[in-house]
């Protein structure tokens, strides 16, 4: 059966795009077996979003295997047990895509580097130019158990702010999200790279080197510059030949 042929070419291009996003974050070793999400809207559709069926390891997730959910994270459509999604871990990613039209495309990761600086109490140090790129432009959240409160919705929220793409989820792991595919990857993989950093780095023992507060300001300011979404999609673009001679299999 042609898979695509039931959907929409837009939502059919959105699986795709989503499904070599998820293939990616295994590449990089991002993935926590079945746990964590990426989620992403549906174009045309405010409230539908498309995240991965329950069970599947990331390197092996198809189009076809992402399950359409509303805001709520019931499953619309599909077929009951072969469409199971772990609700509660949409808790979050609903939130941000309510409160944030603009952030369309939501990764959450549970790397150890990731969630080793999540549990430092200084966070994300200023010690790389990864780690500046978030320099003002990154959130906290405090940990407040596992994730299965509609309550807590409000405080990440509040906590992301109107502006931020980034948050760090104290005690627990990563969130960023982007205006686009290409972009929640870009946003995701200089957050981990710079945690990665971090952690190696404290790790040597050896006194630690502070770029002035001008120059994390001016370097924070850089990343921001009119070319951006060039370098984005140049990135994605680059990242999407790692994975070449999977397209077949994952776009279907």
């Amino acid at each position: 059966m042609n898979q695509a042929a039931r959907f929409s070419p837009e939502e059919w291009q959105a699986r795709c795009e989503l499904a070599a996003l998820y293939r990616l974050i295994a590449h990089f070793r991002m993935t926590d077996m079945i746990d964590t999400h990426i989620s992403l809207r549906i174009p045309g559709s405010d409230h539908h979003f498309l995240i991965n069926r329950y069970g599947v390891l990331f390197q092996h997730m198809r189009a076809s295997d992402l399950v359409r959910i509303d805001q709520h994270g019931n499953v619309v459509g599909g077929d009951g047990e072969l469409q199971r999604v772990n609700k509660a871990g949409f808790v979050i990613h609903s939130a941000v895509h309510m409160a944030r039209p603009d952030l369309h495309c939501v990764v959450h990761t549970h790397t150890a580097a990731g969630m080793a600086v999540s549990a430092q109490e200084h966070g994300l140090l200023p010690i790389t130019q990864h780690a500046l790129k978030f320099y003002g432009r990154l959130s906290y959240h405090e940990y407040e158990g596992i994730a299965l409160s509609l309550e807590e919705r409000e405080r990440v929220v509040a906590d992301l702010g109107p502006h931020n793409k980034a948050l760090i989820l104290r005690n627990h792991g990563l969130l960023a999200g982007g205006r686009s595919v290409a972009e929640a990857f870009h946003e995701i993989y200089f957050l981990e790279r710079a945690c990665q950093a971090q952690v190696q780095a404290m790790a040597g023992g050896a006194q630690l080197h502070y770029p002035s507060e001008a120059v994390r300001q001016h370097t924070s300011a850089q990343f921001a510059r009119s070319d951006e979404e060039e370098i984005i999609t140049l990135g994605w673009q680059a990242a999407l030949s790692l994975i070449a001679d999977q397209q077949q299999d994952y776009c279907q």
